[in-house]
């Protein structure tokens, strides 16, 4: 199972404690992938997309959690298409249609249906507590997430920018950053910074998902850390052996054209020094010179050879 299926598959299971949010969570699937359609000789029936399990068998429990209506796909009644999207009657009673619609502030006054692509009405996400609630949904039928070995992506891809921004709005409300870009005929709100999807697994109460998350975050900074350690010290390796290389370079070449006797005492032992000892580092030169020079020392006289050595070749 995929990390953004194991994190969906835990939100399915959380059904909130209060009513008020048990309809923010219906609000929230209803306006995502709900269609509500006439029926013949008058009524309304609520439509849902079914390829989606997971939201599906949510919305039943919450059905029956909220309004006490056991209901299932409806076989009797034709499923509808609607943008090129499957629909699938799930509830056909008109009364308890209007009722869902009513409470989930989906329908207004005049009994007109709110048009699901501008949103939830804000009057059902007024509490924190629902907006954590109709986030959790959303996620649910809207959103994915992608492997966090790989990187770190979330997003909801909505079909209107009404939509987006309605979801983006109660993100900000947290102080998360999100942005929304447009793929195709679909606007995506999107997050990328792995913190921020942290903080958002906490609000839309997900632990289990939050403690894997934040487990792999870890252990990929701690192998991030360890890899600029690693490449760090190599670097400064790769710059120590190219460094006594053109030292040991420069030394010989005074000695082969006689030039150590022309050097003051300090700079011949050093030469003589670090041609007995080519693999030895600054402080371990240091301490074989009589007497013993610090790195400062030694480094000082070696760029003294090292200048010796081009006036001689110039």
């Amino acid at each position: 199972m995929s990390f953004s299926s194991e994190v969906k598959e835990e939100l399915s299971k959380h059904i909130a404690a209060s009513r008020h949010c048990r309809l923010a969570e219906l609000s929230a699937i209803i306006t995502s992938i709900g269609y509500v359609g006439d029926k013949d000789g008058g009524g309304k029936v609520l439509y849902l997309q079914t390829d989606n399990e997971q939201a599906l068998r949510k919305f039943f429990t919450l059905l029956k959690k909220a309004f006490n209506i056991g209901t299932s796909i409806l076989e009797e009644t034709p499923d509808v298409r609607s943008k090129g999207r499957l629909y699938r009657p799930v509830l056909a009673d008109d009364e308890k249609v209007l009722a869902v619609l009513k409470a989930t502030r989906l329908m207004e006054e005049d009994g007109t249906v709110r048009d699901f692509e501008l949103g939830a009405s804000p009057l059902v996400t007024r509490n924190s507590c629902c907006k954590r609630a109709f986030l959790r949904d959303a996620f649910l039928c809207l959103g994915s997430i992608s492997d966090p070995n790989k990187g770190y992506h979330l997003e909801f891809v909505c079909t209107s920018r009404e939509q987006a921004c309605y979801l983006q709005s109660l993100i900000e409300s947290f102080d998360i950053e999100a942005r929304i870009v447009i793929r195709k005929k679909y606007y995506v709100l999107y997050m990328k910074e792995g913190e921020g999807i942290v903080d958002l697994l906490n609000i839309m109460e997900a632990p289990v998902s939050l403690m894997n998350l934040e487990n792999l975050r870890i252990l990929k900074e701690m192998r991030n850390s360890i890899n600029r350690t690693v490449n760090c010290e190599v670097a400064n390796l790769a710059k120590t052996i190219s460094a006594a290389t053109k030292q040991l370079e420069d030394i010989a070449y005074i000695r082969d054209n006689g030039g150590l006797q022309k050097l003051p005492d300090n700079l011949r032992e050093m030469a003589e020094v670090r041609l007995e000892h080519p693999d030895a580092t600054l402080s371990e030169l240091g301490a074989f010179l009589d007497p013993p020079v610090g790195k400062s020392g030694v480094n000082h006289r070696l760029r003294k050879l090292s200048e010796f050595a081009d006036r001689m070749r110039f």
